[in-house]
This record gives structure tokens, C-alpha cells and sequence, in this order.
């Protein structure tokens, strides 16, 4: 029997993986499930991915487009005279308030990276992604900076289920600006 070409089998197991990890949490993810998911055979998930930890590396860089494509693709942020604490206010609201379990995905994907070493790399990419993009409109240890608190305040948001509060985040972002001078 001749092999199937799919190119897109890959994307598709990736695409699963992340459903079911959306679905059953990190703990349900296994090989076996994400072949169901996918609809392929387990050999297929095998081939792609020698290791769950190569899987969850793929998955993660996949949410990782999320948030971190909605600042660069910010056409405020390019503009000079855009107030940048605002519109990382706003970015932050408008990924908060979009479909929570991709948000509480992408978190889960990044925290799973405090027990699976293999995943640090991804999201220390992620974290110098961003910081890299913010750093063109200040210095890198603010860029950093303020990463950091984008993450704690959507952590927050995420694990004690309190509404985001535009305004604080604009405060707080704009105190870590402010202060580079200092």
C-alpha cells in the first residue's frame, strides 16, 4: 500500500495536542490521545514526535503566537508618540477578555515548564520575544521589566478569577516606564 503524502499532519497533531491539553490538562496528554484526537494512527505522533516533551514544545511555540503577535503586529506601538503603557493596557485587556481557555491554555503550556526542563527554552523565548519588541521603545531592562509584570498581573487574573483592571495595569506599566530615568 503506497504512503499517504499529508503535509499538513504535523500542524494537525500539534492543533490536537493542544485541544486535548485543553480539554484534560496536561495530564491527559499522551500520545494514544492526541492520535485520537488527530484522527492518525499512533505511529504518526511517534514519527512526528519522538517524546511527549517534543510535542509540548511544539504545542507551546504554537499559543505562544497569541498574545506576543497581538503586541507586535501593534501598529500603536510603532507610532512614536503612542503612549505605550496604554496600549499594553489595552493589549492586555483585549487577550484577557478574548476565549478563556486559550488563555488558560497558553498559561498552562508556559507553568508546565517549572517540571518539564525541555519547555524552559520555549518560554524563555517567548518572555525575550516580547521583551525584544518592547525594548525598541525603551531599554532592555525596562523592556524586561515590564514583561514581567504583564505576566503577574495576567497570572493574577487567571488564578484568583478577579476582573482585569485596565486602568491599574496602565498605572503600574506606566510606573515602570516612568522610572527608567530614574
Amino acid at each position: 500500500m503506497a504512503r499517504r503524502y499529508d503535509p499538513e499532519r504535523r500542524r494537525r497533531i500539534i492543533d490536537a495536542a493542544i485541544r486535548v491539553v485543553a480539554t484534560n490538562g496536561i495530564g491527559g496528554l499522551s500520545h494514544r490521545t492526541v492520535a485520537a484526537e488527530a484522527d492518525v494512527p499512533l505511529g504518526s505522533t511517534t514519527y512526528h514526535f519522538a517524546s511527549l516533551d517534543e510535542l509540548m514544545v511544539a504545542a507551546l511555540r504554537r499559543t505562544n503566537e497569541g498574545f506576543g503577535a497581538a503586541v507586535r503586529d501593534s501598529g500603536a506601538l510603532a507610532d512614536p508618540g503612542a503612549d505605550v503603557a496604554e496600549e499594553l493596557a489595552r493589549l492586555m485587556g483585549e487577550w484577557l477578555a478574548g476565549e478563556r481557555t486559550g488563555v488558560e491554555l497558553e498559561y498552562e503550556l508556559y507553568l508546565a515548564a517549572l517540571r518539564r526542563p525541555a519547555l524552559r527554552p520555549v518560554a524563555a523565548e517567548w518572555c525575550e520575544g516580547l521583551a525584544e519588541i518592547l525594548a525598541r521603545r525603551t531599554d532592555p531592562v525596562t523592556a524586561r521589566a515590564l514583561v514581567a509584570l504583564m505576566d503577574g498581573i495576567c497570572l493574577q487574573v487567571l488564578l484568583t478569577d478577579t476582573p482585569y483592571e485596565a486602568e491599574y495595569a496602565r498605572e503600574m506599566l506606566a510606573r515602570i516606564i516612568g522610572a527608567r530615568g530614574a
